[in-house]
């Protein structure tokens, strides 16, 4: 059934590009937190984010990603608002392919001002201005491989941001190891392998990019990616 609202203080934005699945995680999401507002298409990335902070209602508002399969447990209800100072909170979110469990594809309570606000970062979010709150728990999974496609982009952005280094700075370098390992070594389902090739080849633009920002920002480019991917992979999607 249907909630009447979301927890009667935050409204909910859903964000997708081109996920293949992204009706279906839109419907789920509507579901357990009621009528959600939905952005589709919009690139850069950048520009994305800002957008969704002019759909909500709300000053503070969950955002949810194109891949983001919320739990049907999660309870709106008893989220507390953001304190004072703290732009963004990310809940994990489960990887079903590398059975990783941590912030990445999390969903997200986020200040409009905020996004109003962002400076410039790798990953968009980072250049938040003010704390970024981590939540210990998953609020829902992260569908990767919804196509081999989507499989290798995740595994490569991902992995290239972790050699980087976390924007955020809440990530030690044995966390980030140990994600880049289970990223990288295989998984499960039908696009594993995609994914994890695809987190091999972002390590590998990783070293080659170094301190070149305009490499870094191809990271963001959703006709970049698909083109890399083609070259990588002989495939079309």
């Amino acid at each position: 059934m249907t909630r009447p609202g979301i927890a009667g203080r935050f409204d909910g934005v859903f964000l997708s590009l081109d996920e293949p699945r992204a009706d279906d995680l839109f419907a789920r999401l509507c579901q357990s937190l009621g009528p959600v507002k939905r952005l589709h298409g919009v690139r850069p990335m950048r520009r994305a984010y800002q957008l969704c902070a002019e759909l909500a209602d709300t000053e503070q508002f969950f955002l949810a990603d194109g891949d983001f399969d919320i739990d049907p447990g999660f309870d709106p209800d008893s989220v507390e608002p953001l304190a004072p100072g703290t732009a963004m909170r990310v809940w994990q979110a489960h990887n079903p392919v590398n059975g990783l469990t941590y912030g990445y594809g999390g969903l997200k309570l986020i200040r409009s001002a905020a996004l109003r606000d962002l400076g410039e970062a790798v990953d968009v979010l980072a250049a938040l201005p003010g704390e970024i709150e981590f939540v210990g728990t998953p609020a829902g999974t992260t569908r990767i491989d919804q196509s081999a496609y989507h499989a290798w982009k995740a595994g490569f952005r991902e992995c290239a941001m972790l050699a980087r280094g976390c924007e955020y700075g809440a990530t030690s370098t044995t966390s980030q190891q140990r994600r880049i390992t289970a990223w990288t070594s295989g998984g499960t389902g039908p696009h594993a392998d995609e994914a994890a090739f695809g987190a091999r080849e972002g390590l590998t633009f990783a070293a080659a990019s170094a301190d070149d920002p305009i490499a870094w920002a191809q990271l963001n480019d959703p006709a970049w990616l698909r083109a890399r991917f083609a070259e990588s992979t002989g495939q079309v999607r």
